[in-house]
């Protein structure tokens, strides 16, 4: 049972239960808000672990620093499987080279702030915006900088389900490669299809795998990254069937739990490249709650439950300063300045406001198109193709 209190600030009290929207909040809200955070510029407070800065913390900062979970946020599971591995080099990809930011935004003050609520809390956090804002982005910036390892992306589909996201199970496979055991063996048709996979030297954890969320449940020390990409794309139902494993912080694989008796400790692969891990009895129970972060367009409503369950954050257009971030994270200082003198995060800026808001990705192919392939002239020329609208709608002649 949860504490009676949950129910009123399971979403730290920042949302009514009836609200469904995932509009951005109000001028009064915003202006509220602005008066009680410190200045722009002013030092990080003294409760953040994750400081936005972009710069990786000491090894072991976030266990020495996070304090123990709240009661009703508490999980114990065991035993301890072990750290997982870096990817460095999709970081780079996505991010770019360590970049430091200057003097921090009342934007990003906030986002810092949103960030170390759900480490404290262990709660997801749900963040909204228009596409290309750096909604997906903001998952590898907390791994990079509390040191969390690979992030685990769950990319949402039409067809995805709360089961795709925990483990995949391939019964077919199994059943051939039980029969091809038994022709081999010469082993009668009858014969159950455990006894011929052990003939065969197959197991049943060789035809099963963890998903990115089933991975992210297992009893690591620190806490996992999972990026549940684009939830707008899923059926109705999923994000009511993500609530029990956000509660619970454990799953049951059936396929599993039926064999128990006979195998009570099964070997799986993981979402992690190469990665396995032994399940004890069919049942993954967590220890350090995940730092989820589910990302939304906002092209759909969410249910009061699930809205109540998560931390919120919306994304705003990022500014000319935060788009000069990006581009010094992706291209060296000398290109850095070529990007500056041709006045493209100017121009970019004011076709975003004019179409309705751009990618911040098409600023930097536009950005290296101009330093590698095109001159000054040839670029007027391409923008259009480079900066074309999100909606799929051409502007009209005459209009930028």
């Amino acid at each position: 049972m949860r504490p009676e209190s949950e129910t009123a600030t399971g979403n730290g009290g920042t949302l009514p239960p009836s609200r469904t929207s995932i509009d951005p909040p109000g001028p009064e809200a915003q202006a509220a808000r602005a008066d009680a955070r410190p200045a722009a510029g002013a030092g990080p407070p003294a409760w953040w672990i994750y400081q936005g800065t972009g710069e990786p913390l000491r090894e072991g900062t976030l266990l020495r620093r996070l304090p123990p979970p709240p009661q009703w946020r508490m999980f114990t599971g065991g035993p301890e499987t072990p750290a997982p591995p870096e990817d460095e080099e999709e970081v780079l990809r996505r991010l770019g080279r360590v970049h430091p930011v200057g003097a921090m935004s009342e934007q990003l003050r906030h986002e810092a702030d949103m960030v170390n609520a759900a480490l404290y809390l262990r709660r997801p956090l749900l963040v909204t915006g228009r596409p290309g804002t750096g909604k997906s982005a903001l998952a590898y910036r907390i791994s990079r900088e509390l040191g969390l390892g690979r992030v685990l992306r769950w990319h949402i589909t039409s067809r995805s389900t709360l089961r795709s996201g925990l483990y995949e199970y391939d019964a077919i496979g199994r059943v051939q490669d039980a029969a091809a055991a038994r022709a081999v063996s010469g082993a009668p048709a009858g014969e159950p299809a455990a006894k011929a996979d052990g003939a065969g030297g197959a197991e049943v954890g060789d035809y099963l795998q963890l998903g990115p969320l089933g991975t992210a449940l297992l009893p690591y020390a620190a806490p996992r990254v999972l990026l549940i990409d684009e939830i707008d794309k899923s059926d109705l139902d999923l994000a009511n069937d993500l609530l029990s494993v956000f509660e619970e912080g454990r799953y049951a694989i059936p396929e599993l739990v039926r064999l128990r008796r006979r195998h009570p400790r099964t070997v799986v692969l993981t979402d992690d490249p190469d990665g396995s891990v032994t399940i004890e009895e069919g049942l993954v129970r967590c220890r350090a709650f995940p730092v989820v972060v589910v990302t939304s367009n906002g092209e759909r409503e969410f249910p009061p439950a699930f809205l109540r369950r998560c931390l919120r954050l919306h994304m705003p257009e990022p500014d000319h300063e935060r788009l000069a971030d990006m581009v010094a994270a992706h291209f060296v200082d000398e290109e850095t300045r070529g990007v500056d003198s041709l006045g493209l995060l100017e121009q970019f800026v004011r076709r975003s406001r004019e179409r309705g808001g751009l990618a911040a990705d098409q600023l930097l192919n536009s950005a290296y198109l101009s330093l590698h392939a095109l001159d000054g002239c040839s670029l007027d020329g391409v923008v259009d193709a480079l900066w074309h609208r999100l909606d799929g709608e051409l502007p009209e002649a005459g209009t930028p």
